[in-house]
């Protein structure tokens, strides 16, 4: 194998151009051309790819979203989208890719493979955590903490106005983003996707809070936790009990910006990680096979 591809697809997340710049480098170290595949799984059939060396993928360690851009392609949910993708890197010459997203990403790799035989290794990068096979995706911690940054910053506004406060953060199906930011946050209530919700129980548990002297409080909802998100959350709340709230809704701020240095090392581990792993590996053993026979040599050379 000589010429493998990267891209990235689906939603950005903090930490994709550490990894793509540890694929590259990595790759050059081990004597692998990389080409990169802009606008993910749309723009692999579209043949949108550019040669990626060393410096090409210089200072770009600390930005957040993804120098390859992304998007997310309908075309290719389709076997005729897919058959096109797979002659595109056909005829790039492209042997084996690098995927860095989420489950999306990853089913549709596993597609290629399976219906093209094209070699392909992943890279876990999204916000949501929700990627099994790792203790953390890429992003996740970047995510955590510009979440639990703006929660704090509501915190004094609610104790000033004495006021419940539901923020709704991302993670689609997933609660890991809500569960991490409420107990970093000191929320009174953390809703989840993973836990049935009873809009009563917690009406309860609010009122008894304000029973205790307690004047405000911070609610953290998952997007997907409940119909409607934390607005509809509060309106199911409301009509058990009337409390003084407002909703905030965190939204896209999530994905965005510097990465964490936690997330900068994980994406570096990973992205030079995969290029080491099957199917890549063959080229890499021959490497460090020639690697091996020269220090042997200027070893004897040496004597």
């Amino acid at each position: 194998m000589k010429r493998i591809g990267v891209f990235t697809s689906g939603g950005d997340a903090p930490g994709m151009n550490a990894a793509i710049r540890a694929v590259v480098r990595q790759a050059y170290a081990l004597g692998l051309e990389v080409i990169g595949i802009r606008r993910g799984y749309a723009g692999m059939i579209l043949g949108e790819m550019v040669p990626l060396g060393v410096r090409d993928v210089a200072n770009i360690l600390q930005r957040g979203g993804t120098v390859l851009l992304t998007a997310r392609s309908q075309e290719f949910l389709t076997e005729e989208g897919r058959a096109k993708a797979a002659e595109k890197l056909k005829a790039a010459g492209i042997e084996g890719l690098v995927a860095i997203g989420g489950d999306g990403t990853f089913r549709g790799a596993m597609r290629l493979l399976e219906e093209h035989k094209v070699p392909v290794v992943g890279v876990p990068g999204t916000i949501d955590n929700d990627l099994f096979g790792t203790d953390y995706t890429i992003g996740f911690d970047t995510a955590v903490n510009t979440a639990l940054e703006a929660i704090d910053r509501i915190r004094d506004t609610a104790a000033s106005h004495e006021r419940v406060f539901f923020i709704e953060v991302m993670g689609r199906s997933s609660g890991f983003i809500a569960l991490d930011v409420g107990l970093a946050g000191g929320a009174e209530v953390i809703a989840v996707p993973e836990a049935p919700l009873d809009p009563r129980a917690i009406a309860e548990g609010l009122l008894e809070s304000q029973r205790r002297g307690k004047s405000s409080s911070i609610v953290v909802v998952a997007e997907g936790a409940y119909p409607g998100g934390a607005a509809g959350l509060l309106a199911a709340i409301q009509e058990h009990v009337r409390v003084e709230a407002r909703v905030t809704v965190l939204g896209h701020i999530q994905r965005g910006g510097s990465p964490t240095a936690k997330d900068r090392i994980l994406a570096s581990r990973l992205g030079a990680g995969e290029v080491e792993l099957t199917p890549l590996k063959e080229a890499v053993e021959r490497k460090k096979d020639i690697n091996r026979s020269l220090l042997a040599l200027s070893r004897i050379l040496a004597l």
